[in-house]
């Protein structure tokens, strides 16, 4: 079994999308272990904030066929990938990590990992004592690098107050 990180974001009906995009994975993986959500701006464009947040399962399935299932549950909630990359979603799923597999062609690790707080933070949280494939260094070792570096708006929230 592979262990394997999700991101999930959203900035239109966000708790509820959140929750429904939670109960298919819950369907589709097993060992669903949750990070709490993550609220940050728009980048790049002009939007309602979102709530970001990072999945923790285990898979028997190819990265392919994750990233397959990943797309379905989006189609589901009526993402439209005709949109520009930068705009608004009613819902996002990512897969961040797959195992230590490093797959340029399949942005394995997601290079917005070391990009976005919104990424990062869940996946120190949930992560934090693995290390990035690629960087060589814990997840919790590069968000505190990232927190000493970079200016970022990002106001967590504990999971059970926002979906329940």
């Amino acid at each position: 079994m592979a262990k394997i990180h999700i991101n999930i974001g959203s900035n239109q009906n966000r708790e509820a999308n959140i929750a429904g995009a939670i109960d298919y994975l819950k369907l589709n993986f097993a060992d669903i272990k949750i990070s709490d959500i993550f609220e940050s701006p728009a980048e790049g464009f002009e939007g309602d904030n979102f709530y970001n947040m990072g999945v923790n399962a285990s898979t028997a399935l190819s990265v392919e066929d994750v990233n397959a299932v990943l797309k379905n549950i989006e189609k589901t909630f009526g993402r439209d990938r005709a949109q520009p990359k930068f705009s608004s979603r009613v819902i996002d799923l990512d897969l961040v990590t797959y195992d230590d597999v490093i797959d340029l062609n399949a942005n394995l690790p997601r290079d917005d990992i070391l990009k976005y707080a919104f990424v990062l933070a869940p996946l120190a949280q949930l992560s934090g004592d693995d290390v990035h494939p690629l960087a060589k260094q814990t997840y919790q070792q590069l968000w505190q690098s990232f927190q000493t570096d970079n200016q970022f708006e990002l106001s967590r929230y504990n999971i059970e107050k926002i979906l329940s």
